[in-house]
């Protein structure tokens, strides 16, 4: 079964908005996983608009399925996954002033610095993931890096979906297929929704885990979150 990571950001920034500790992020994730969720995710950024690097310790007791803390492996970034020591690490290359993630790795320009990061990461019993475009030569790049696994970054597949486009699985597919064949676990992310969640799951062999965030909590807005979960959960087991 493909696992469901909850993306907590949403929840930080909601609480960030009003200030104080409501909604408190701890307690969230702790009833996310309580509801059947089997990961959480974090990505802090340097100017902690939403998650703070203080709410990724906080967590770290409290987070018995997988924990994934994403981010740009900038030097503050990669010190705070080092003490956390979370599960895995999924490395974005997010600008600073980023509002969102908007691109994949280009493996092959980055490949130096990758390989080290990624090498610092394993050493000390941190799984890695790479954020890419579903781009074989990327995938390609990405297995040279020596990473555990890849995330596919999907904002091009939901917007085409949506717009009644299902031939838009066709790169992640086909990017799957050399994931598989060259020993990297694939993971997947960004506009997941419960409206294409299950078409992508069903297309995309071996797919290990989808971190939701955005659509998630909007969703859970109307439906409530341990009905959403439940909801994704049984798209994933289709």
């Amino acid at each position: 079964m493909t696992k469901l990571s909850v993306n907590i950001n949403k929840i930080a920034t909601l609480r960030n908005s009003r200030g104080g500790d409501v909604p408190n992020v701890v307690e969230f994730a702790k009833d996310a996983q309580r509801f059947g969720a089997q990961g959480i995710t974090i990505h802090p950024r340097p100017d902690e608009r939403h998650i703070r690097y203080q709410d990724a310790r906080d967590l770290k007791p409290e987070v018995y399925t997988e924990y994934n803390i994403e981010g740009n492996p900038i030097e503050s970034f990669m010190n705070l996954v080092l003490e956390v020591k979370p599960t895995q690490v999924t490395l974005v290359p997010d600008a600073v002033d980023a509002i969102t993630s908007n691109a994949g790795w280009n493996t092959i320009k980055h490949k130096d610095f990758l390989v080290d990061v990624i090498k610092e990461f394993k050493n000390n019993g941190i799984r890695t993931s790479i954020f890419v475009d579903p781009v074989l030569e990327q995938i390609e790049g990405a297995k040279a890096t020596g990473t555990d696994r890849i995330e596919l970054y999907t904002e091009a597949f939901a917007h085409q979906y949506g717009l009644g486009n299902k031939d838009a699985i066709t790169p992640y597919l086909e990017s799957a297929k050399l994931a598989n064949s060259l020993g990297l676990g694939i993971n997947a992310g960004h506009d997941l929704s419960l409206d294409n969640i299950q078409f992508f799951k069903e297309n995309i062999p071996d797919l290990l885990e989808v971190s939701i965030g955005h659509a998630l909590i909007a969703e859970s807005l109307y439906l409530g979150v341990e009905n959403v979960i439940q909801m994704y959960l049984r798209k994933l087991k289709a």
